[in-house]
């Protein structure tokens, strides 16, 4: 008697490589020794680190995400569909799983144990060279042109893209650290350290971390004779301990060793000296898991004496753009990399500008990073956008503050052209007098955007609410954050011009889903995805944080993320619209590494059938979280 179950999943696996192979007989047999899985949407098939099933899996409805986790945050990297094999990659890798895989929609899953059809893959030519096809090729179907989606996700076996992933992925540190009490005496601390070969103790409080002593601590302070070793642990501690969130990747705990100019973090449950210590991280951890690094590119930063030499480190970093999209890794972490790198390159050239001066500043003063700068998402050779402010000073000498200020722009500005950031086509610069100006100015021209905007004002105003303050005074920093957030509140005029130029970016689609192409000009026939789509979720995210008076958050991504948490109603919204947005720019970014340009203008005819069915995708989350922004601002937009 057939078993009708067995038969329903045997007649759906022989359409799909490699069981279209075998005879029905033998696809009836696997069937009969598989099981159905049903999963809820968001419900976990597995998570990464966990040991790999005893099953594989095929899709048989519904889709499945592959995510990583890092700094506590989940990225998606892929989507599975119907007829995508999971899960058997690790297994011939002997490795845990790397990724996590989660239902995005309610899925029927077919289970199929390995055991079972390891025999079937020995014994066939033709299945086993499927097999080594899609592992050798990254790939899930090697035979599929148009669909042949990256096996990255659930694990990697190919020695040099392990090597390009591993800097992605999270440390390897020391757990449970040895910890001390800030009323310890020094003397049985360096005992600790020298008997347990450490070269360093994290002080805590109520198990919280707040401080840290290290062997270059012992070596300056107690060897020298500064102080004396009975000491108590308070006094020569440094304080207060830079923290990092646990699952913190190579990449962004090299970023913070540089950025702080410290050896040792700290990692506690939250990232937060708020909470418990579970371990800690040493410049030796970084140099074993990874030798060569974009940490190496930050140096070469520092050391740089002119523009020919950061010149050279912008074209680095555009190979590791490309190296890093080469290899899947998520377009959010090549973003947090990249940024921080474009923010070095710019402080360079303000120190190397003022030395070239002659003379040091007349004030203490801030460089402000605005527009996709501002929003550290800068990852091709887009223009530069830049602001500066100065203290307040005396009005006798204001006019003599301002020309050396202007001055010094100047040469920042001429500086990163150089290096290969365009200069605004708007002016957007701190060498434009409108621009560089005291923090009086700077108060009273936020506050005319805030409370007497205008539309031709709020366009150009739009990319100054787009900041990152990378140099000079913080106390310049607050003061202006301070009077922004207090006066912004919930203007709803400054807010209702802020919606009305949200929306006026051209529609993506037209009412049959065909892309709405340029019609005449240098790009006629192309798709502007600038336009079209990153500016509408840009903007969007823009307006929607700023009424919830998120200042400190600029970036498109994190603003929707910190909206999704905001907004429970709206979070599976804007968990599609950060996730729409990160694949968009992966887009952008290839279209620009492949063409040598900003990558704004897209060639829909080049793109495969399954690209521009994904490009679609995440396009239609704009209409939704545009309707969102017309109804909460009360705007009725006639186009």
């Amino acid at each position: 008697m057939k078993n009708p179950v067995a038969q329903s999943i045997a007649d759906f696996l022989k359409h799909f490589p490699p069981f279209e192979i075998l005879e029905n007989a033998e696809l009836v047999n696997i069937a009969e020794q598989s099981r159905i899985i049903y999963l809820d949407k968001n419900q976990i098939l597995f998570k990464g680190g966990d040991s790999v099933h005893n099953d594989f899996y095929i899709i048989k409805n519904g889709a499945i995400g592959l995510s990583i986790t890092s700094d506590a945050e989940e990225t998606l990297i892929d989507k599975c569909d119907e007829g995508d094999i999971l899960g058997l990659r690790p297994y011939f890798a002997k490795e845990d799983y790397l990724m996590s895989a989660k239902s995005r929609e309610e899925s029927i899953i077919i289970a199929i144990p390995i055991a079972f059809f390891e025999p079937y893959i020995v014994s066939n030519q033709n299945i086993l060279s499927f097999f080594l096809e899609s592992f050798a090729s990254q790939t899930r179907n090697p035979y599929d042109k148009e669909r042949k989606g990256k096996l990255i996700s659930e694990n990697m076996i190919v020695s040099d893209q392990v090597a390009d992933l591993q800097y992605y992925q999270p440390i390897k540190y020391t757990k449970n650290p040895i910890t001390a009490n800030p009323d310890d005496v020094l003397r049985f601390i360096a005992k600790t350290m020298a008997n347990s070969a450490i070269g360093s103790v994290i002080i805590e409080e109520n198990q919280l971390p707040i401080g840290i002593i290290t062997d270059r601590d012992l070596r300056a302070k107690i060897a020298t004779g500064q102080y004396p070793i009975d000491i108590d642990a308070r006094t020569i501690m440094k304080s207060p301990v830079i923290t990092v969130p646990e699952n913190i990747s190579v990449a962004e705990a090299q970023m913070v060793m540089l950025k702080h100019g410290v050896g040792h973090l700290c990692v506690t449950k939250d990232g937060s000296n708020k909470s418990v210590i579970t371990g800690i991280i040493s410049e030796h951890d970084v140099i074993a898991a990874q030798s060569n690094t974009p940490g190496v590119l930050l140096k070469q930063t520092r050391r740089a004496g002119n523009a020919k030499e950061l010149k050279y480190v912008r074209e680095k970093l555009t190979d590791l753009i490309q190296n890093s999209i080469d290899t899947n890794i998520p377009i959010s972490h090549i973003s947090n990399i990249v940024a921080e790198i474009n923010i070095e390159l710019t402080r360079r050239a303000i120190e190397l500008s003022v030395e070239k001066m002659g003379t040091p500043p007349p004030a203490l003063f801030t460089w402000v990073n605005i527009g996709s700068q501002g929003r550290k998402e800068q990852l091709l050779k887009t223009d530069q956008g830049n602001a500066l402010i100065f203290e307040d000073v005396e009005p006798e000498i204001y006019d003599n503050v301002k020309s050396y200020f202007l001055e010094l722009a100047e040469s920042v500005n001429e500086f990163l052209e150089k290096v290969g950031y365009e200069p605004s086509p708007k002016g957007l610069l701190a060498s434009n007098s409108l621009w560089c100006k005291s923090l009086s100015g700077w108060i009273k021209q936020y506050n005319s955007w805030i409370n007497t905007p205008a539309e031709k004002g709020v366009e150009v105003s739009t990319a100054f609410f787009d900041f990152d303050f990378i140099y000079g005074a913080p106390d310049i920093e607050d003061a202006l954050m301070e009077n922004i957030r207090n006066n912004m509140g919930h203007n709803k005029k400054f807010f209702g011009f802020l919606a009305a130029d949200t929306l006026r970016n051209p529609p993506a689609l037209g009412f049959f889903r065909q892309f709405l192409l340029e019609g005449d000009g240098d790009h006629k026939d192309k798709f502007d995805i600038k336009s079209r789509a990153l500016e509408p979720l840009i903007d969007s995210a823009r307006a929607l944080a700023l009424s919830h008076n998120l200042l400190e958050v600029t970036n498109t991504y994190h603003r929707f993320k910190q909206l999704a948490e905001l907004e429970p109603k709206n979070a599976e919204l804007y968990e599609e619209c950060a996730e729409a947005f990160n694949t968009l720019m992966r887009f952008r970014t290839e279209e620009g590494l492949t063409n040598d340009s900003d990558g704004r203008y897209i060639d829909i005819n080049e793109l495969s059938k399954t690209d521009k069915g994904k490009l679609k995708n995440f396009i239609e989350p704009i209409n939704e979280i545009q309707d969102i922004i017309k109804n909460r601002f009360s705007i009725t937009y006639i186009n």
